[in-house]
């Protein structure tokens, strides 16, 4: 179990082709959309106060991440369970990646990373960066005033996400628990991405560097504990 705080989160969110994501799709999920259309977000947020086990380890504490992921849901015991698949998590720490890799079987990588938090009068200046060859940048200008979500938003369609998949194989899916209260948002002023995302994720998704994206929202973030949960076989 790891438990942690996931704190000023930038999600710049593209529509995409669910073409593209189906090689990607875990076995007994199917795409969750908003609108009739399938998303794909670029997440950048820091992980504080970072526990695994109940302990903190030293130097992998405080953390930036940057994730691809898209959206799906799943159908258990009647009712639909809404959850992300990820593409891949990017962090700077290899402690992390071994971690998350083998316990939840997801997709991390290392690798160089930075980020400010500028709290200027009535504004918020939110970025993360990441190098992969060049430096890649998510960032975000926004109001400094928070606001709720409102039941059915759009904001709340890419932050109400409780439960994560990972493709083991076409017949087997891991499932875990991401247990979090809703979070509030900012209202966005200006928005900056600069990645090359053919060379991060591959030649399927170059498309995203020169898409623009659908919405760019900031999302204050909470508290949150990560669940080991259950395999989903044929």
């Amino acid at each position: 179990m790891i438990k942690a705080e996931w704190k000023k989160l930038i999600l710049a969110n593209y529509i995409v082709d669910p073409k593209v994501l189906t090689p990607y799709l875990p076995y007994k999920t199917e795409f969750d959309r908003l609108h009739q259309e399938c998303f794909m977000s670029l997440v950048g947020f820091m992980f504080l106060n970072t526990k695994i086990l109940g302990f903190k380890f030293p130097f992998h504490v405080n953390f930036e991440e940057v994730n691809l992921r898209f959206y799906v849901k799943y159908f258990h015991e009647g009712l639909w369970k809404r959850g992300v698949v990820f593409i891949k998590e990017i962090v700077p720490l290899p402690g992390i990646v071994i971690v998350a890799n083998k316990v939840y079987h997801e997709h991390y990588q290392t690798q160089p990373m930075k980020h400010t938090w500028e709290f200027l009068p009535g504004e918020l200046n939110v970025s993360y960066q990441w190098k992969h060859k060049d430096w890649n940048t998510l960032g975000i200008f926004s109001g400094s005033h928070p606001h709720s979500m409102g039941t059915g938003s759009e904001e709340m369609f890419f932050t109400d996400q409780h439960w994560g998949y990972t493709r083991i194989h076409p017949h087997l899916t891991y499932e875990y628990n991401v247990a979090h209260p809703a979070w509030q948002y900012y209202e966005t002023k200006k928005s900056e991405i600069h990645v090359e995302f053919e060379s991060l994720y591959g030649k399927e998704f170059a498309f995203l560097t020169h898409q623009k994206p659908y919405s760019v929202f900031l999302a204050e973030g909470s508290a949150i504990t990560l669940k080991k949960s259950a395999i989903i076989r044929k």
